[in-house]
């Protein structure tokens, strides 16, 4: 296998202009680059990222950890934070922790201890359990996506989801729904909160009932949103329009209703959040709250470039606004 000496001597140069022509480091006349990639080429070099990476003193990689990448919304942050990570020549570390506190612990770990550059979490757990994920590590530039607070300092990334709550609800409203139910993620979950807080307030505003019968609790999956939807049908109540916290269990709650003979807008208006890809193609196409998912993820890649770039010791707290994606899941009554 060939070194960067063995460059250097076929291309008649010293392995530090070698280097330099490589990764662009200084400036390297365009006789000497060609020289040097002739010799990379005829030699079949490929350059060693560890040993670049202890010279340089960084890894040129950033760790993320989410709940699931399998989840639609999670894919395409991700796809929006691997894209910039290609675009700007950066590695990328990414763990999932389907909820276990275990292995998110152990992910932690294991991505300090590869020594990436920085970290990007989008994982709930770490604020609901109090986690301060540097107690064992010396920290390291973190963003913070759709979180709660944190006792460790990072950049934060959240979306607006009181906002986007009240604006699914209003837009009910506004179409002549009264009778509107709200099925909620997680109990622990910041955007279940917020995004019933927003529900509420448009409810109060426009002096509407809420009905506790008709505020159910999923898991942010399209189970969740089928046993959700199930329990307000137990009640023997049924309201015009439901604002579902999520796309996936609004997914669950459509196929659920056409099991049971319940026609969706027909019968029953649904509203969902996150606007995920595969929610125009279901049938009806669904209503949703947007939120910019795969800028999301690149403008986390941004944030912590900027971070490490910069030295600064200020936190920042980012707020992306959500907007209403109006589809073919709500009838307007009369």
């Amino acid at each position: 296998m060939a070194t960067i000496k063995d460059v250097a001597k076929h291309a008649g140069v010293s392995t530090s202009t070698v280097s330099h022509a490589l990764n662009k480091t200084r400036y390297v006349s365009t006789d000497i680059v060609e020289r040097v990639m002739k010799a990379v080429e005829e030699l079949n070099y490929a350059p060693s990222a560890l040993a670049r990476s202890l010279k340089l003193k960084n890894t040129r990689t950033f760790g993320m950890l989410v709940t699931t990448s399998a989840n639609p919304f999670f894919a395409e942050v991700v796809k929006g934070v691997e894209r910039r990570c290609y675009e700007q020549g950066y590695n990328l570390l990414l763990c999932n922790t389907e909820g276990d506190l275990d292995r998110l612990n152990f992910n932690i770990d294991m991505l300090l201890q590869k020594q990436v550059d920085g970290l990007l979490l989008m994982s709930d757990e770490i604020a609901s359990q109090n986690l301060n994920i540097f107690s064992r590590h010396k920290p390291v530039p973190t963003v913070v996506m759709d979180c709660g607070e944190t006792n460790f300092p990072c950049d934060k990334i959240q979306d607006n989801s009181r906002h986007g709550g009240y604006l699914a609800t209003q837009y009910l409203i506004n179409k002549g729904h009264r009778k509107i139910a709200c099925i909620s993620g997680p109990r622990d979950k910041q955007a279940t909160s917020e995004r019933f807080a927003g529900y509420i307030q448009a409810m109060n505003e426009a002096e509407l009932e809420v009905d506790q019968d008709w505020h159910a609790f999923g898991d942010f999956e399209c189970e969740g949103g089928k046993q959700a939807f199930e329990s307000i049908l137990a009640t023997g109540k049924m309201p015009s329009a439901i604002f579902v916290c999520n796309d996936m269990m609004a997914m669950g709650v459509i196929n659920t209703a056409n099991k049971h003979g319940i026609s969706v807008p027909e019968d029953l208006s649904i509203i969902g959040y996150d606007d995920i890809s595969l929610a125009k193609f279901i049938t009806p196409s669904l209503t949703t709250i947007h939120q910019p998912k795969f800028n999301l993820g690149r403008k986390a890649f941004d944030t912590l470039l900027d971070q490490i770039q910069s030295s600064r010791e200020n936190n920042l707290e980012i707020h992306l606004e959500p907007t209403l994606v109006e589809r073919d899941s709500v009838k307007t009554l009369n």
